[in-house]
């Protein structure tokens, strides 16, 4: 596949897409220089069939990296950057299978140190399933002296328990069928801190683009069956986003810096890099694959 460099969204449309492969494909924002290649080496190493990587302005990834993926020059300054751009690719790439996130994220799915993204995904649609529930699971360094930007891939560590569901009522103020609002972790603990609107953890991070699909800026889309968490006939797989995002974003955020000088409590626990301490705590569900 021959992968190039564009200089902006506009001019990948007109002259990258065309070079995707059959997918799945990652599209990671990079919104900053935090553990841009740590990001882009993880989702490298899953077996997608492309990966795409938008970056801010100054943002760069090694390049050894840059040499293996798509590499597009973007402002992510908005807030809905993330759907600007998903959005602009979904009619163009129907039928493919398509993961974003955003740098310092890491994807996980049941079984993925052994099972390629692909695997996973040819089971979901044998499930007849065309989007796939990912929660969003908090990572945090445990010495913020030492890693004041929160961020420490070396010793990371995050919630083992606090997560919960809450019903997601329609505008009539009855539940959706077979969707929920899942919270927990730093957005849970310190959610004073952070607006309602950012304090999901919830993100269909993975799905099928088909026609007429839009992805909204709050990470749901306008096809309510995309937003459901299985199918009606039994369990879904389910898949993890281990993310230093939200302590990223409290720490470099002057209003909130030294709101909290420690993000470690007794439920913490150093994170393994594996799908299988996610499964354990239950933050991602195998469902049928077995």
């Amino acid at each position: 596949m021959q992968h190039g460099r564009f200089d902006s969204l506009d001019a990948f449309l007109s002259g990258g897409v065309g070079r995707l492969g059959k997918g799945p494909i990652s599209l990671l924002m990079l919104e900053d220089e935090a553990a841009c290649d740590a990001t882009v080496a993880h989702h490298l190493g899953l077996g997608f069939g492309d990966v795409v990587v938008f970056a801010d302005e100054g943002v760069e990834i090694a390049p050894r990296l840059a040499a293996q993926v798509h590499f597009v020059r973007t402002s992510l300054v908005a807030e809905d950057a993330h759907a600007r751009i998903v959005n602009a690719l979904i009619p163009r790439l129907e039928g493919r299978w398509l993961h974003y996130g955003f740098n310092a994220e890491f994807l996980f799915f049941p079984f993925c140190e052994s099972r390629t993204i692909r695997d996973m995904l040819t089971f979901m649609t044998d499930e007849r399933r065309d989007s796939v529930l990912c929660y969003v699971i908090d990572l945090y360094a445990a010495d913020l002296d030492a890693h004041p930007d929160g961020i420490d891939l070396e010793n990371a560590h995050l919630d083992r328990s606090g997560y919960y569901a809450a019903p997601r009522l329609d505008d009539n103020g009855h539940p959706k069928e077979r969707q929920l609002d899942f919270h927990g972790g730093i957005r849970w603990r310190h959610e004073e801190l952070i607006p309602e609107e950012k304090r999901r953890i919830d993100r269909i991070a993975l799905f099928r683009a088909c026609k007429g699909l839009e992805l909204r800026p709050d990470h749901t889309f306008n096809d309510e069956e995309y937003n459901t968490y299985s199918c009606p006939w039994h369990n879904n797989m389910t898949a993890a986003i281990a993310s230093f995002r939200a302590v990223k974003a409290l720490r470099r955020n002057p209003s909130t810096r030294w709101a909290v000088d420690n993000f470690m409590w007794h439920n913490s626990v150093r994170f393994e890099w594996s799908s299988r301490q996610l499964m354990d705590l239950g933050l991602m569900e195998p469902g049928q694959w077995f």
